[in-house]
């Protein structure tokens, strides 16, 4: 069939028979469709005509599907089906009035889960939902409004904006300390707990590197655990088990809690920047632009607590 020819279609008389097929018979679809038998009948004339074959014939004091008419209303039942499945879709996603973030595990566990309660304590009535997922979700498709991306894998998506870029310091629990001054070269004799992120992400700050910086000499060969994840290196050195590169947004409550101190302010910027990612519809949908907004605020203010007042 030519769209030419789809464009003629009398849509009414389909319903109209689409009714008769269902109640089985022109009266019961008179009632359902709120109109009088023969505005039924007429209406699936024009559909007769149209096709050229009979649909309806009538058998004794009742009006019955034709062989023709049985094959007919059995394929357009289904695009009627479709019709309600795609009715019922638009009014849940209308309802739907939970907001979806979408961020990287660690980002979820030492940033943007904490200050969730900012936003919590600003809008109480709204719903947020947080995924902490490290590989990147398709916007739009699995069920994602908002996503905190890394560096270039933002470029996948096609709404987004940049939001800060990290810095690393060394920190550790003030245990390890002892509350005294002490060196770039004095965290050496520590045991160092290294980050190495997954491969497709560029190279996270290494202890070389911190080394080569601060002008001491480091031997890389020396052995270490390594974590995948920023967190749980954080929560290492929490637990004393030694002196990590952290990132400063992941770092904020344990510093205020004392669990962790910077003995040496010394920091290094993560190769590329964190992005926020959108699905156009998120904003939309109640707060939706409100939310990205709160979250392009508090990581303008994340930049300015993270990178070093020589920067400033």
């Amino acid at each position: 069939m030519t769209d030419e020819r789809f464009k003629t279609i009398p849509l009414k008389g389909l319903q109209a028979f689409d009714a008769v097929g269902r109640c089985g018979g022109v009266t019961a679809a008179a009632l359902e469709l709120n109109v009088s038998p023969g505005a039924i009948s007429q209406q699936v004339h024009k559909i007769e005509s149209f096709l050229g074959v009979s649909l309806l014939e009538r058998s004794g004091r009742t009006v019955e599907l034709t062989a023709w008419g049985r094959l007919y209303h059995q394929e357009i039942s289904k695009g009627f089906e479709q019709f309600a499945l795609a009715g019922q879709l638009l009014e849940k996603a209308r309802n739907e009035t939970a907001l979806v973030l979408s961020a990287l595990s660690s980002v979820v566990n030492k940033w943007i889960g904490r200050r969730i309660f900012d936003w919590q304590a600003l809008h109480p009535d709204v719903q947020v939902r947080i995924i902490g997922r490290d590989r990147e979700p398709r916007i739009g498709f699995d069920d994602i409004d908002f996503r905190v991306s890394y560096g270039s894998d933002v470029l996948q998506h096609e709404h987004y904006t940049e939001l800060f870029r990290d810095w690393v310091v060394p920190a550790c629990s003030p245990a390890l300390m002892q509350d005294r001054a002490h060196a770039a070269r004095d965290l050496f004799e520590q045991p160092l707990l290294h980050v190495e992120w997954e491969r497709h992400f560029t190279p996270y700050p290494s202890w070389a590197e911190f080394a080569a910086k601060a002008g001491v000499s480091f031997d890389a060969s020396t052995p270490g655990l390594s974590f995948t994840l920023s967190s749980s290196a954080i929560d290492a050195a929490v637990n004393k088990r030694g002196v990590v590169l952290a990132q400063m947004s992941m770092i904020s409550d344990e510093l205020e809690a004392q669990t962790l101190v910077i003995p040496v302010d010394l920091r290094i910027a993560l190769r590329e920047s964190y992005f926020l990612a959108w699905d156009r519809a998120a904003l939309q949908k109640p707060h939706g632009r409100e939310f990205r907004d709160w979250l392009i605020a508090i990581s303008r203010q994340q930049a300015l607590a993270s990178a070093p007042k020589s920067n400033l």
